[in-house]
């Protein structure tokens, strides 16, 4: 494992570390249960924004430091920066919610645990992979604090769980478990109390076995779909196969098949 020159001041808000091709991410602010201020938002695209731009690296894994994933939003550190470009992101930085900015090529693994509230969840839901441990307690809950949610839950929440089964918790903010974030699809899996990590570490890996540019094409298409629908990203699917099969990596995943081994790609 390798980490940052400089060990992180305590003014960090967000660690990282990469661990072979997986980039780790660290949420970084326990005393605060992980509340979202806007230094840590920044450095949270920083972060995501390095990685997307590491050639070396294939999957991200997003953990929290502490007993909990996040609180949210720090709103009251937040309360005058509405305005000021605190969720605004150029063409060039990555946008944890996935609203603007540059849109990632490549996929994002989460491991929560503890609470997990409001921006905390929209973050999963912006994610490729989720794994929530037994514990965990979510709720989306700006409608109990005056204002709603515009990091993708009104779109993400609804499109993964149903209207119905989504609006109660929306309009209401109420609390809700581990089991029932699974019941809801906004989880791939629960893990119980302590395994979640590891079990996301051990997907990260999983998924940099795979050829990288394949991986990269598949997420591609399948973010025109939830972003464009269907019939556009079925339009636009032959467009990636060229590259992909005059591919290094696509020669070497035919002949690991006739060889019988592990491939072993190069995304190239």
């Amino acid at each position: 494992m390798t980490t940052e020159s400089n060990k992180p001041s305590t003014d960090n808000r967000i660690t990282y570390e990469t661990d072979g091709y997986i980039c780790l991410i660290g949420l970084n602010r326990a005393d605060k249960r992980n509340a979202f201020d806007s230094h840590m938002i920044k450095q949270l695209s920083e972060a995501l924004t390095r990685y997307e731009n590491d050639e070396n690296l294939r999957c991200a894994l997003i953990f929290a430091h502490g007993e909990h994933f996040t609180a949210g939003l720090d709103l009251m550190e937040l309360q005058d920066k509405w305005d000021k470009g605190a969720f605004e992101f150029n063409d060039n930085e990555i946008d944890p919610w996935g609203i603007g900015g540059k849109l990632r090529s490549k996929p994002v693994v989460v491991a929560v645990q503890g609470t997990c509230f409001t921006a905390g969840i929209e973050l999963m839901l912006n994610s490729d992979v989720v794994i929530a441990s037994d514990n965990c307690n979510f709720a989306q809950m700006e409608v109990q604090r005056g204002i709603m949610p515009f990091g993708g839950a009104t779109v993400r929440f609804v499109a993964a769980a149903g209207w119905q089964k989504a609006m109660p918790y929306l309009l209401t903010g109420k609390a809700f478990g581990a089991q029932t974030a699974d019941s809801l699809n906004l989880v791939s899996e629960v893990v119980e109390s302590g395994e979640e990590y590891n079990r996301a570490m051990t997907i990260a890996q999983e998924i940099c076995k795979a050829a990288p540019l394949g991986v990269q094409g598949l997420l591609s298409s399948a973010q025109d779909a939830s972003r464009n629908g269907a019939k556009a990203a079925l339009a636009n699917i032959h467009g990636y196969l060229p590259s992909l099969f005059y591919s290094k990596d696509a020669k070497e995943g035919a002949m690991a098949m006739v060889e019988r081994r592990e491939a072993e790609f190069q995304g190239r």
